[in-house]
């Protein structure tokens, strides 16, 4: 986990002597759901940028829309 991306410290659940889940603030939750979410998008659209799909701007879609109306 980054340095730097949770506000508070993590507690860490202990089983059998073994570390077996961790509980943080759930804002640094939820932010971490919101990066890695992000990642993942850019995942995805990196892959669609390497496939050979041709890829357009929602805003040229939207003026080429207007002009053939």
């Amino acid at each position: 986990m980054a340095r730097g991306i949770l506000k508070a410290k993590p507690q860490v659940v202990m089983k059998d002597g073994k570390p077996s889940a961790v509980i943080i603030d759930i804002n640094d939750y939820r932010e971490l759901l919101e990066k890695l979410e992000d990642k993942e998008d850019l995942a995805d659209l990196e892959k669609i940028r390497t496939s050979g799909v041709h890829v357009r701007k929602f805003e040229d879609y939207l003026t080429e829309r207007d002009n053939a109306l």
